[in-house]
């Protein structure tokens, strides 16, 4: 068998407009003070890719048109829908009254290991990611339904924004895109 890397046309991408009619998953993203529009701008690379419902990003997060954004997302800003919070209870409230579930991705003394979440039908989540440094909010975590985090063996203990956020959403795409 002779691999061959695909073209473009190959690829068979869909349209914007396409992708805007295509049935999401449910699930939510939410960037929690991330102060990188390079992550940012991943984060909505791959909730493209992973048919996320939503991108919320609040507080300090950069939002469209940011340079740093727009370069990283390749036009995932026009597919994604989003919304920016300046203020994160604002964002707590809005996620209660649409009664979303809010899943917090933090090391935290009652984390559930993430292969052992396993999410429920009929049931929407709001993915929570922190802060470069700081993590998720505490505001966040005080108002978690659940907290997740990803098993880890190395001696940091910590992932990139981004990477995190692609893990969990290749994960809910896996567990949803089947149900």
């Amino acid at each position: 068998m002779e691999f061959r890397k695909l073209s473009q046309s190959g690829l068979k991408r869909i349209s914007v407009e396409d992708y805007k009619s295509v049935l999401k998953l449910d699930y939510d993203i939410i960037a929690d003070n991330i102060r990188s529009g390079q992550n940012v701008g991943s984060l909505f690379r791959t909730a493209d890719s992973f048919a996320a419902d939503n991108f919320y990003l609040c507080g300090i997060s950069p939002t469209p048109p940011n340079k740093e954004v727009l370069k990283t997302a390749l036009g995932a800003t026009e597919s994604v829908k989003w919304t920016h919070f300046a203020d994160i209870e604002n964002l707590i409230k809005y996620l209660r009254e649409e009664e979303i579930n809010i899943v917090v991705v933090e090391q935290t003394t009652h984390s559930v290991l993430l292969q052992d979440f396993i999410p429920e039908v009929n049931k929407k989540y709001a993915f929570v990611f922190g802060n470069e440094v700081d993590g998720v909010s505490e505001l966040f975590i005080k108002n978690a339904d659940l907290c997740i985090e990803i098993p880890q063996i190395g001696t940091k203990h910590s992932l990139n924004v981004s990477v995190c956020a692609g893990i969990v959403m290749w994960h809910m795409y896996n567990c949803l895109k089947t149900i």
